[in-house]
């Protein structure tokens, strides 16, 4: 049967789409056809485990997906893209790098940038239903491998959806859901060598920090509308609440740990900072006598 290390080395692609798959993230199924295929004909067709039919032991052809077809025939223009649009450069284009520790983990890249050393990831996705939260999400897990492979702090996803947008977004290194990450691939393998079926468990990926750059329209939002009034309602308030707060500050004795009157008890801690309640009148009284 294949090792790990060997099917790695050979850059097998659902090696590593079964394993962020046992995180519960989106990740999709580029290299095997996983919907309705069961776990004992993936090890058959794809890693050796017992004997393949004539039809599962036929390499899959992707000539005729039209999406594969359109990421592949993307990817140089979304390089070329990224490069003007930020006047970056892109190295390493289609590297293939083995971690210098864990041997048998190992990632293609599609480019580092030149003057940062972030992993760069082309991507072309639909427009239909996109969105950069979940195109991150989908593609957090061989963002996040990638970028431990290389000892990466950074990476770059650079996307170009089929609506003739260009998105890109910046993603920093998350060591535990790294680390999470390489367990997930550990039990896929070990569910690879013994027959059980692989499961899930929870690992939310990380969110990256998306650049604000556009204006939004609130005005159709009924929420954005009712905590409006309330802000606008409650704003002078606020102010002079702020001011009284620092005004009673000034006014409490420097050797005093509390002041009482008028219905406010005001506290000072340890460290100095001093601390409102409200009080009723009558234990207002009650305290000062």
């Amino acid at each position: 049967m294949l090792t790990l290390e060997f099917c790695v080395c050979l850059n097998l692609p659902f090696i590593f789409q079964w394993s962020v798959g046992l995180l519960g993230t989106a990740a999709h199924l580029s290299a095997a056809p996983m919907p309705g295929s069961s776990w004992a004909m993936m090890r058959r067709r794809f890693f050796g485990c017992g004997e393949r039919s004539g039809a599962e032991a036929a390499p899959q052809d992707y000539s005729g997906n039209l999406l594969v077809q359109l990421g592949l025939a993307t990817e140089r223009l979304n390089r070329h893209w990224y490069e003007r649009t930020t006047g970056e450069v892109i190295k390493a284009v289609q590297s293939w790098i083995r971690h210098p520790v864990i041997r048998w983990m190992a990632a293609t890249l599609d480019g580092v940038v030149e003057s940062t050393g972030a992993v760069f990831e082309a991507k072309f996705m639909l427009p239909w239903s996109f969105s950069e939260e979940a195109a991150t999400a989908k593609h957090m897990p061989q963002v996040q491998h990638n970028m431990w492979v290389t000892n990466a702090r950074a990476a770059v996803l650079s996307i170009i959806t089929g609506g003739g947008k260009w998105v890109e977004v910046k993603i920093t290194a998350d060591p535990l859901y790294q680390h999470l990450l390489l367990t997930a691939e550990k039990k896929f393998w070990r569910c690879v060598e013994s027959g059980e079926p692989p499961r899930l468990f929870g690992a939310e990926p990380p969110r990256a920090r998306v650049e604000a750059v556009r204006i939004a329209d609130m005005s159709s939002s009924n929420a954005w509308a009712e905590f409006s009034s309330v802000f606008r309602r409650t704003r002078e308030a606020y102010l002079q609440h702020e001011n009284a707060k620092a005004e009673l500050k000034g006014l409490m004795p420097e050797d005093a740990k509390e002041a009482i009157g008028h219905g406010i008890q005001a506290k000072r801690s340890k460290s100095g900072a001093v601390s409102f309640d409200l009080l009723s009148l009558e234990v207002d009284r009650a305290q000062l006598q």
